[in-house]
């Protein structure tokens, strides 16, 4: 306990024989609850992890048959719903030694001061910086950082860090159904977070590597993940511009974003757009002009309604 709030560590883990102890053994003693999530490993995982429940009955393990990083992390989160009594923050460890638990309390300490609702990671923030990250994984995060930016709303530069914490109250109204279940779970659910209005702060932590393996595919990770995020971003804004309490950025920030679209489509372009943009470039950089402008009034949409959330919980 921490604060008088419930700490629980969800770690999920496929195949981290080599790291699994010592990152259980590793977690804070204010930790009440550690629930390892096995995901269909077939090494020495869950011996391993067995072998540490007879010593420390603060460990739950959950063995699954390889449904996907996300489904690991929803399965470990719901599993803290039932375990922990409330208010509590359930917080995420990689199964393989790359999160430092000495960043744990900094990472919890908005949540339990009433300052955000979810916290995440930040490695390129931290003052040792991303020198041991290598450099096609450090290319891909700025990358996926600019595309996570645009399609949440919000500005991130290190979505990929997968070392979050989340309060009891997220967890609760949260879709299980439709969460994302594998690689780009992160991206998930800052978009997602976006559409709710919910706070988010990052926290600058150490980046760590080793050893450690990724299974990865990045062509396929960049075609699934961002096609993802094309969706969630657009069923975003339509769910902003079509609720309740629509916010006069957004309306703006669609019209921007369809005036980009009709300056590229010849079918649809007005005399007007014809004159002013007679050549493919000038459409071009209109277009661009007209995203850039729907982007801007999509943050202060997203920044406003998240206030507007706030203020009614007061």
């Amino acid at each position: 306990m921490r604060n008088e709030w419930h700490v629980g560590v969800v770690i999920p883990a496929k195949n981290e024989q080599d790291f699994i102890e010592d990152v259980i053994n590793s977690i804070p003693d204010f930790v009440d609850k550690i629930v390892v999530i096995n995901d269909g490993s077939n090494d020495e995982t869950q011996a391993i992890v067995e072998n540490n429940i007879s010593t420390n009955n603060k460990i739950t393990l959950v063995n699954l048959t390889g449904k996907g990083v996300g489904f690991a992390i929803d399965t470990g989160h719901k599993e803290m719903l039932k375990l922990l009594e409330k208010p509590f923050v359930s917080v995420v460890m990689a199964g393989d030694g790359q999160m430092d638990p000495e960043d744990l309390p900094s990472l919890i300490e908005p949540i339990i001061n009433n300052q955000s609702d979810y916290v995440k990671g930040n490695r390129f923030h931290h003052k040792d910086g991303v020198t041991e990250m290598p450099t096609l994984r450090k290319l891909a995060s700025i990358l996926l950082g600019f595309l996570t930016t645009l399609a949440a709303g919000r500005h991130f530069t290190d979505p990929q860090c997968g070392y979050t914490a989340t309060s009891h109250n997220v967890l609760e109204e949260w879709n299980w159904s439709k969460s994302w279940k594998n690689y780009g779970y992160p991206n998930y659910w800052l978009i997602e977070l976006s559409r709710k209005s919910l706070r988010v702060k990052e926290i600058p932590v150490k980046c760590i590597y080793g050893n450690e393996k990724s299974g990865l595919k990045m062509f396929s990770f960049f075609i699934s993940v961002g096609l993802m995020m094309l969706i969630m971003h657009h069923k975003r804004c339509f769910s902003m511009l079509f609720s309740k309490s629509v916010a006069p950025h957004t309306i703006l920030s669609f019209t921007a974003y369809a005036i980009g679209w009709i300056a590229i489509l010849p079918e649809i372009s007005t005399d007007l757009e014809r004159e002013l943009t007679n050549s493919f470039f000038s459409k071009i950089v209109l277009a661009l002009f007209c995203w850039i402008c729907a982007h801007i009034f999509d943050r202060l949409a997203v920044k406003s309604r998240t206030e507007l959330r706030i203020n009614a919980q007061t």
